[in-house]
């Protein structure tokens, strides 16, 4: 029995289901931290798609040979997915040394343990979140040709020009509806928006390009 002086404040316990705990801990996950390799991702796909498409539809434009278009094609693959690897080699190989020249100096400004020796764990943690440049490179070179060849596929088997062009157009716009609809999967946004934005840039990037090369053709230039 309790002194009369004595006061009993009853604890509460976390009682709460395992599954609402779970929804909590799901809800709490920050789908920003795909940003970075997404954006890479999608971004490289859609650079393929739409500069490789655009090339074939200004060269088309002008000149109606298949074997040109193709050409045309495998070429701005080539130097889009070079361009791309080289470029993304050296922003993460400057980002390597700003954050390794950052860990140098947080680990001059930090006291050493106890007995001399820097945590290992902590050395191993740090080295594993490090930016790889020759893998960031690799995959944006493969995000690049991954969206690169589908307009090469389109129209390799085509003679037609006419048919040949409208295919390269449907099936680009079918490519740039799938990557628009799997970024905004995977970064929980919103689907057909992000689809919208995707396949009318692209559109807008064909058109201009197959515009501009039309009028110099028109304007008396010769191959």
């Amino acid at each position: 029995m309790a002194a009369p002086n004595q006061v009993q404040i009853p604890i509460p316990t976390d009682q709460s289901p395992p599954n609402i705990i779970n929804h909590l801990h799901e809800e709490e996950f920050d789908y920003s931290q795909r940003s970075q390799w997404l954006r890479a991702a999608v971004l490289g796909a859609n650079d393929g798609l739409v500069s490789v498409a655009s090339l074939m539809m200004g060269v088309g434009a002008f000149k109606g040979d298949a074997t040109a278009m193709i050409l045309t094609g495998f070429a701005g693959l080539f130097a889009g997915a070079c361009s791309m690897a080289i470029g993304e080699f050296v922003s993460v190989y400057s980002q390597l040394d700003i954050e390794v020249e950052q860990m140098k100096r947080e680990k001059r400004s930090t006291a050493v343990t106890h007995i001399g020796v820097v945590d290992y764990e902590q050395n191993v943690e740090e080295n594993e979140k490090l930016p790889n440049p020759l893998q960031a490179a690799l995959a944006s070179a493969l995000a690049f040709s991954s969206g690169a060849i589908v307009p090469l596929l389109a129209a390799g088997f085509i003679s037609e020009y006419k048919v040949r062009v409208g295919v390269v157009v449907a099936a680009t716009t079918l490519a740039l509806a799938a990557f628009g609809g799997i970024g905004a999967v995977l970064g929980r946004s919103g689907v057909v928006r992000s689809c919208g934005r995707v396949v009318v840039g692209g559109w807008m990037a064909m058109a201009i390009t197959f515009g501009l090369t039309k009028l110099l053709g028109s304007s008396g230039l010769e191959m």
